[in-house]
């Protein structure tokens, strides 16, 4: 083979999800480049793949990129793969590809399993467009700036969260986002695999009542805005409404910009004036 690097998807939970390509790539390339060789080494036994490793995460990426430029330089193949899935995708694996390309080596991608691509086709919610999001931050002031940067998206959106921290996302994202559509997949591919879909408000209710902590990474994928109903309510009125439920005057006004299809400007102007 000649110096390419190779991005292989593999699988996210059953082993018989990957090509035939990528199991032939991974057996013809000179060393294959993990995230943890120990992980990797289970689904490269199951296809009698005996090519050498070496590990590369997000604390040692930089100087392992290098490395893998200077094996490509050599004249050898690499194979990047990640824990499980497609490799970059909220997962190492950029300062790679980016260092290979820069250099002038070919890079190739061998498509497969995504855990953000099979929730959304199982979804049942609309794939016409839709924005990929990632992992929300840790801190609740990140998390909440995080949804409030893509709430006026009319896409459907894509999170992944740990299952330690769903129950406060899916609340956080009620509170920022409204309550819209919503479907949780957990466990993809897996013997557990299961889809939650629901408003967010009954999805982080029955979250809740469950006995045990839920296992697996989440996928979060959230519908689209609703279209702005009709109302006679002056806006004003409406902001006042909501804070009479207990809702801060600056998160009414938020979620009533929200509902209207209006700019926090004008909903701020119409409040002043007791519109």
């Amino acid at each position: 083979m000649s110096a390419v690097l190779y991005v292989v998807a593999t699988p996210i939970g059953n082993l018989e999800d990957i090509t035939f390509r990528a199991v032939r790539i991974l057996k013809e390339a000179d060393i294959i480049a993990c995230e943890d060789t120990r992980h990797t080494r289970k689904l490269l036994d199951h296809y009698g793949v005996s090519t050498p490793m070496v590990s590369y995460h997000e604390h040692n990426e930089t100087a392992r990129a290098g490395e893998i430029v200077e094996r490509l330089r050599a004249g050898e193949s690499v194979a990047l793969v990640s824990d499980a899935g497609t490799p970059l995708v909220s997962d190492p694996g950029y300062r790679v590809v980016a260092a290979a390309a820069e250099a002038g080596f070919a890079v190739t991608p061998l498509p497969g399993a995504c855990a953000s691509i099979a929730a959304l086709c199982a979804s049942g919610l609309p794939t016409d467009s839709f924005r990929f999001c990632g992992f929300l931050p840790h801190k609740p002031g990140q998390r909440r700036k995080a949804i409030e940067a893509v709430s006026a998206e009319t896409a459907t959106l894509v999170f992944y969260e740990a299952p330690h921290r769903i129950v406060e996302a899916v609340e956080e994202l009620r509170g920022v986002l409204g309550n819209r559509n919503a479907v949780l997949a957990r466990e993809i591919t897996k013997i557990h695999e299961e889809f939650l879909r629901g408003r967010l408000d009954e999805l982080a209710s029955r979250l809740g009542e469950r006995e045990s902590a839920a296992k697996g990474e989440f996928t979060i994928l959230i519908a689209k805005a609703d279209e702005p109903a009709a109302t006679d309510e002056p806006v004003a009125a409406a902001v006042k409404r909501l804070e009479r439920t207990g809702v801060s005057r600056m998160e009414a006004m938020k979620q009533v910009a929200r509902e209207r299809g209006l700019s926090k400007r004008e909903v701020y102007s119409a409040v002043e004036q007791g519109k």
